[in-house]
């Protein structure tokens, strides 16, 4: 894809009004400012906020974003012709995400957190099959191969959700993620960085709404803070893989190239997130 088309997507997907469910969901913020981790009306304490959430969330869903969109990549380089070639292909690609799904699935602590990225990430995979694909109504305007390409797309996006509904996988975030922008035709790394700011932004969104700070501050945070944290999380951990695939595990050392939890504070609070006596968010 070249930099026009890949600068497109980007607008789509940054778009804040995409129905992906992280309107509701704070990450844990509104139980660390109801436990009293914030002073109202301080940045400080938000920007330590986002860069220890960004830090954590990096180098823990990163891998698993890799990774998936390592094996739809895989899945769309297959142009076996074969129908049954064509069926093999689409069902390893499918126990290879369910197995991501599963691993990731095990490394998310607390039951706030995998909820709320369970939702989203069924959310995304909502947002493809009726957002993204292609209409045959459009096919008039595509050329046999892109329409044959897209259906195939469709089929195995459609088939995990299927499966997230049966209970027979979880449709977790980061793996949802690295397969919608593969399918989309997005490269891994505007992929990741994507990834990373979008999560930066709804924390200070929901920063916003909990009247921690005001808009005008989250724009500045935006503009002067964000970028480099994403920047630097996405350098940092860009070439961190799960360990499930096949062509990873060769040298593969999980305490230097896995994924892991850096910021047991966090878990904490997010996981005391249902505990509170009231609250506006999800997670």
């Amino acid at each position: 894809m070249d930099d026009d088309n890949e600068t497109y997507i980007l607008l789509l997907l940054s778009d804040s009004n995409l129905p992906t469910g992280s309107f509701v969901a704070s990450s844990g913020l509104e139980s660390y400012v109801k436990h009293g981790f914030s002073t109202s009306g301080s940045t400080t304490s938000t920007i330590t906020f986002v860069q220890d959430s960004l830090g954590a969330y990096a180098r823990s869903a990163l891998p698993f974003v890799s990774d998936a969109h390592h094996i739809v990549e895989s899945f769309k380089g297959n142009n076996d012709s074969n129908a049954e070639g064509a069926k093999g292909s689409l069902d390893q690609a499918l126990r290879d995400l369910a197995a991501l799904d599963d691993l990731y699935d095990t490394m998310t602590l607390n039951h706030v957190a995998r909820r709320a990225s369970k939702s989203q990430g069924v959310a995304l995979l909502t947002l493809y099959s009726k957002g993204f694909s292609r209409p045959p109504s459009f096919s008039v305007f595509s050329d046999t191969e892109e329409c044959d390409q897209n259906s195939h797309l469709s089929t195995l996006l459609d088939k995990i959700k299927l499966m997230a509904r049966k209970e027979e996988t979880h449709a977790h975030l980061p793996i949802c993620w690295g397969a919608l922008t593969s399918a989309l035709g997005l490269s891994l790394e505007r992929s990741q960085y994507l990834h990373l700011f979008l999560h930066a932004r709804s924390l200070l969104s929901a920063s916003v709404r909990l009247n921690d700070i005001g808009p005008y501050s989250a724009q500045q945070l935006l503009m002067h803070i964000v970028r480099p944290l994403v920047a630097s999380e996405t350098t940092r951990c860009k070439d961190l893989r799960s360990g499930q695939l096949e062509d990873t595990q060769l040298n593969f050392d999980e305490t230097i190239h896995g994924p892991a939890n850096t910021w047991p504070l966090g878990e904490i609070l997010a996981a005391r997130h249902d505990l509170q006596h009231s609250r506006i968010f999800n997670s």
